[in-house]
């Protein structure tokens, strides 16, 4: 972040104790930090104390005669390259959603051309809520970028989501988001992530050994390149990315619903999720019970829809939503992908060999090839969120071309 200026705003939550950790942490990566403080904030940390570590006063009034002279509002929202608000409460958030501009901080918020990040903290009912939850979802679609909240104990006495990340993990957050090539910017990206779960019966599902991994980082890739994001996730223990929409499905064909209704005005689909080929014609209302002995047990199975051909076959009269596949394949890799983009009507299929047993499922590792009909790319080995950075330029490069 050398030589970044980065407007922090401190909100009235307890998390503003942080804040001058926070500005060090942030000026140690080499940015200026201006601190621009609400009404509330004075009640949990001191002015003198911001001053100390970021080098510069502490604006808190929008009527301060002296700055305001020359437009002084105006004047901060024009020198950000970033602004943050660590913590953002609540009210905060309500006040943003809504573009009320009742004080310097929200005023600057909305007079900046720069990007805007939050670190929310506050209450879990009060996360939860939810009104809470509206505002998140405009200030998102708004082009805000959120960080958090963490779960865990809080100040209250209670335990759930809700409390700020650690000012470490807020400054390395920004500083990937500063390093990041904005090829995405103000673009909508689906992603859909994970396995699907097909019922057998109440208690026995069909499913595979997708944990998800390669698509959250890729949606956490797309919001860094400064995409609106959509994340259509079958059922993982990672955490979704901050500022993701997360949508939670199970079964393939509530994954294909959910994507149909988010890809109404997506410039972007990415289909990662290893999606079953078969579920069974008719999971059975109550668990089935062994009978012993040498028995068999059956199952009819019939063949799942294809999602991403599906969307892209549905779309293809006036397509305008560029359509990327993934490909998990064990032999003839790149044939198969071959074969396979051209016969779903992708724009850019990625495949890896899931053959391998050092990459793939469940690894933090992978190496891929990206197919488009300008030739191939082989990326990696890498971690999956820095491949995911590169595919996520190559998308933008492709978007930029069309």
């Amino acid at each position: 972040m050398n030589g970044k200026n980065i407007v922090l705003g401190i909100t009235g939550g307890i998390a503003a104790y942080k804040a001058p950790a926070l500005v060090r942490e942030l000026t140690a990566a080499g940015a200026d930090v201006q601190v621009v403080t609400s009404r509330g904030a004075g009640h949990f940390v001191g002015k003198a104390a911001l001053q100390a570590v970021s080098g510069r006063p502490v604006r808190d009034d929008l009527w301060d005669e002296a700055a305001e002279a020359a437009m002084g509002h105006i004047e901060l929202a024009r020198w950000a390259d970033i602004v943050l608000v660590a913590p953002a409460t609540a009210n905060f958030m309500a006040n943003a959603a809504a573009g009320s501009t009742g004080d310097l901080l929200t005023t600057i918020v909305l007079a900046t051309e720069a990007p805007v990040v939050l670190a929310p903290a506050m209450n879990q009912q009060m996360w939860q809520h939810p009104a809470t939850q509206r505002n998140l979802e405009t200030l998102i679609s708004d082009g805000v970028t959120v960080l958090g909240p963490a779960s865990g104990e809080q100040a209250c006495g209670e335990n759930g989501p809700g409390r700020m990340l650690q000012p470490e993990e807020i400054a390395q957050a920004l500083a990937n988001l500063t390093s990041a090539d904005r090829a995405l910017a103000n673009r909508h990206v689906v992603i859909t992530a994970g396995p699907t779960v097909e019922a057998i019966d109440p208690v026995r599902f069909l499913s595979n050994h997708s944990s998800g991994k390669q698509g959250y980082a890729l949606a956490q890739a797309c919001i860094e390149a400064g995409a609106r994001v959509t994340l259509i996730s079958g059922p993982v223990t990672v955490t979704a990315p901050s500022g993701a929409n997360l949508v939670s499905v199970t079964s393939a064909q509530s994954m294909l619903e959910a994507a149909q209704r988010a890809i109404t005005d997506a410039d972007v689909f990415i289909g990662v999720a290893a999606v079953a080929d078969y579920r069974v014609d008719t999971p059975a209302s109550q668990k089935l019970k062994r009978s012993g002995g040498d028995s068999t047990l059956t199952l009819s199975l019939v063949e799942n829809p294809d999602i991403i051909a599906t969307l892209a076959k549905t779309t293809s009269a006036e397509r305008t939503t560029l359509f990327v596949g993934f490909a998990a394949e064990t032999n003839d890799v790149l044939k198969h992908a071959r074969e396979k983009r051209i016969r779903k009507g992708l724009d850019m299929i990625v495949v890896n060999d899931v053959g391998r047993s050092d990459i793939g499922f469940g690894s933090d590792i992978n190496v891929v090839t990206v197919i488009d009909d300008a030739g191939e790319v082989n990326l990696g080995p890498d971690d999956k969120l820095n491949l995911s950075r590169e595919i996520a330029r190559l998308i933008g490069t492709k978007l930029g071309s069309a």
